[in-house]
């Protein structure tokens, strides 16, 4: 993740981990719900299904979603074919 970009967006696969950038600065968790936010709405689910449940003060996070499988959530973020 990278807070205080130019603009919000999913930038694309990094090896596994998928690459985002937030325009909400790094304070007061304001990243970290502007991360759940645009995840939520890539994937089309209400963004009460989406938290982060580790690395919440570091670029690097572990996202639960729940309501869909992972192989859902993989072709909805385009994740390339392993």
């Amino acid at each position: 993740m990278i807070p205080g970009a130019s603009r919000s967006q999913i930038a694309g696969w990094l090896g596994d981990s998928l690459k985002v950038k937030v325009s909400a600065p790094p304070e007061k968790g304001k990243a970290n719900a502007a991360v759940e936010a645009l995840v939520a709405k890539a994937l089309n689910v209400p963004a009460s299904s989406v938290g982060i449940v580790s690395g919440t003060s570091s670029q690097h996070k572990v996202i639960e979603i729940r309501g869909l499988s992972k192989e859902d959530i993989l072709e909805k973020l385009g994740a390339p074919a392993v």
